[in-house]
């Protein structure tokens, strides 16, 4: 059974701006926020087959919904994210926190590196797929990987829209990918077409739908409403689409992959 963490949007909301899709004068509807995100949790627990951990919301932190960005958790070791944006470093202690009193090894990197965890890291077999340019620090990415004795393979954002690799990569298992070509430079297309056997390019109104931005739950794909190009594509290959309506987050930057990290 996959285990993931979740944190409940109680004090969810589009505070600041520090991506291209936040827009202070496009507040989010909060009581709409927390059922999508009900609906989201019970799609994970009941369809989707995830044991779902909860970690508590805190008051000052709209972003700690966004548990993707915690970290990178593999085992028994936790490897925290340093916040490119102050905005979002305020988080980085209660991750830590409940990380550390569960028994987790924390790791933190030097300070200099930047790194916002399975937002832009993706572990696929020996290899740790990483993206950088608008959130995380290239140089990250070596010392992440040599943490779990992974082959760092970086990926550089080519479109503000998609910052985090998280919202335009979805790997679905050790070969299926889809992902949105236009978001990477010719070589990141390169080194993903050459790792996948089976490479799905999702259009650019999935992309934009954010249906990269998915919770991959064995043969589970749960991915926000809409996205029925991408939703073919994956049952055509035998992976069971969930879509859940999480509009209300995306005026954050973030769908149900944000919403989820993995606890492997």
């Amino acid at each position: 059974m996959t285990r993931v963490l979740l944190c409940p949007p109680d004090y969810y909301g589009v505070e600041y701006e520090i991506n291209p899709w936040m827009h202070r004068e496009q507040p989010a509807d909060l009581p709409r926020a927390r059922a999508q995100w009900r609906e989201f949790r019970r799609i994970l627990a009941e369809e989707a087959g995830a044991e779902v951990e909860e970690m508590p919301p805190r008051p000052g932190l709209p972003d700690l919904v966004f548990t993707a960005n915690a970290g990178l958790a593999i085992g028994n070791v936790f490897v925290a994210s340093r916040f490119r944006f102050a905005q979002r470093q305020r988080e980085e202690p209660h991750f830590q926190e409940w990380f550390a009193e569960r028994g987790y090894e924390i790791v933190r990197l030097p300070p200099d590196l930047y790194f916002e965890g399975e937002g832009d890291a993706f572990p696929v077999g020996e290899d740790l797929f990483a993206g950088y340019h608008f959130r995380s620090d290239i140089r990250s990415h070596r010392a992440v990987a040599e943490v779990f004795g992974l082959h760092a393979l970086s990926l550089h954002l080519a479109d503000a829209r998609f910052y985090h690799l998280d919202t335009c990569f979805a790997p679905l298992d050790e070969r299926t990918v889809a992902y949105h070509p236009p978001a990477f430079d010719d070589y990141g297309c390169r080194v993903i077409r050459a790792r996948f056997q089976d490479c799905i390019e999702v259009n650019e109104a999935d992309a934009l739908r954010f249906g990269c931005n998915a919770s991959v739950i064995g043969r589970h794909v749960v991915l926000n409403a809409g996205c029925d190009s991408l939703n073919r594509a994956l049952e055509e290959r035998g992976f069971v689409a969930h879509p859940v309506d999480v509009s209300e987050f995306m005026k954050a930057g973030g769908a149900t992959k944000c919403m989820t990290l993995l606890l492997r």
